[in-house]
């Protein structure tokens, strides 16, 4: 069974910066194509970033291209989101996902397996 277990969040000051992590379970996150999404209060479910850790392919949204880095350590099978510079609408609860693809997305319904969260708070 595969299981996705996100740590990491918490309070930071805009510009500052904070690291997610992404635990993956039940099977090699290589096997998958990985995104991170975020979704604040009220909002949608928002893309950030996807990574195809095989062929070393990422991709992000405009809103954090620059800002955010996504990388995977395969020998901890985890995934990474290195946020620098946050800004304070960034406040969200972020979301690592799975797609059994050979091909990343940045539609949230195209992923099959989510953790359960963690919060990031920006202040200003």
């Amino acid at each position: 069974q595969v299981q996705l277990v996100e740590s990491g969040g918490g309070l930071v000051q805009a510009g500052g910066s904070l690291r997610l992590s992404c635990a993956v379970s039940g099977r090699s996150f290589m096997s998958f194509a990985m995104g991170w999404f975020r979704q604040a209060p009220g909002k949608e479910r928002e893309f950030i970033g996807s990574i195809m850790y095989k062929i070393g392919q990422t991709n992000y949204a405009d809103s954090v291209k620059g800002r955010f880095t996504i990388s995977g350590d395969y020998t901890k099978n985890t995934l990474n989101l290195q946020m620098n510079n946050p800004k304070f609408e960034n406040t969200a609860v972020y979301f690592c996902a799975a797609r059994s693809s050979r091909f990343a997305s940045a539609s949230s319904s195209d992923y099959t397996y989510w953790g359960q969260g963690t919060q990031v708070t920006v202040s200003s």
